[in-house]
């Protein structure tokens, strides 16, 4: 029996691979059919005439009438625009909210103070909160303040911290060896370069861990920023390729250039990925702390 279970888990393992991996094969087929022949070419594992005009055209390389003449809607889709403006985004929220959450952590595994424990439970409380329902407080707040149409309005709600990253810092926190930082205090250092000089670079693992999934996360945001963020200045990559397709003029949508477009923003997420991967998996491993 055991000789025959390891390849039906190597099986069901590859097929879990292919299912997860076959929606991003269809989008990369789509992106390099031409639009004319989308439609009649469905049947094969590759179209029958592949190009990358469609990524030509989504990086504004191609005019209207060549988009057009290409089988393309000539929607307008002003590619770099909208990169920066997620860039600037998901930095912003990433390295801010990261190193807030781990302050907050810290504060609630090391520091003692009155109403901790109670805070750190509204905290966790929190958690069972869907984000659907501070939806509209925070859309009012930010048109209240005249944020809209502007990056303060964009990363006010996730800037500073949210329950689950502190939650999962805080148990990294009290993994933390306390003769060490006791060692350091005995040497004359305060709580503040305890944390940073001490306590950060020893749990690099989930701050990386915590700072790549919220990259992730805020990157592929679109609600939000389609809310609060509507204008050319300030609209980020999601929200910007759903307009592209509703801006399509002809009876079917423009699929070809949409899925050109969301092949070129999963670049970015992709090579984060890749580069940080074997950090996040040592992470993963690393996690059996105590709570």
């Amino acid at each position: 029996m055991s000789g025959i279970g390891r390849p039906l888990a190597w099986a069901c393992l590859l097929l879990a691979i292919v299912i997860s991996l076959f929606p991003l094969y269809w989008m990369l087929r789509t992106a390099i059919t031409p639009g004319r022949e989308l439609a009649g070419d469905t049947a094969g594992l590759l179209p029958r005439n592949p190009t990358l005009f469609n990524f030509q055209r989504v990086l504004g390389l191609a005019s209207r009438e060549e988009a057009r003449a290409a089988g393309g809607s000539g929607a307008d889709l002003d590619f770099f625009l909208y990169l920066r403006n997620s860039v600037v985004y998901t930095g912003l929220v990433t390295g801010v909210q990261t190193l807030l959450c781990a302050m907050a952590g810290y504060a609630f595994a090391r520091l003692r103070f009155r109403g901790r424990d109670l805070l750190f439970g509204l905290f966790v409380a929190a958690l069972m909160v869907p984000p659907i329902f501070t939806l509209l407080p925070n859309f009012v707040l930010v048109k209240e303040l005249g944020w809209l149409d502007t990056y303060q309005g964009l990363v006010a709600p996730s800037l500073l911290m949210t329950p689950f990253a502190v939650f999962f810092l805080r148990q990294f926190f009290l993994g933390v060896p306390r003769e060490v930082e006791q060692a350091a205090l005995i040497d004359g250092a305060g709580k503040w370069i305890i944390f940073w000089r001490v306590v950060l670079p020893m749990t690099k693992g989930p701050l990386l861990t915590l700072a790549l999934t919220t990259a992730v996360w805020t990157w592929n945001d679109y609600l939000w920023p389609l809310l609060v963020a509507p204008g050319e200045e300030t609209r980020v990559l999601t929200a910007a390729l759903g307009i592209f397709l509703k801006q399509s003029p002809n009876t079917a949508p423009d699929w070809t250039g949409l899925m050109a477009g969301s092949a070129l923003s999963v670049v970015p997420v992709l090579l984060l990925v890749v580069f940080f991967g074997r950090r996040l998996v040592d992470s993963i491993q690393f996690s059996g702390m105590k709570g």
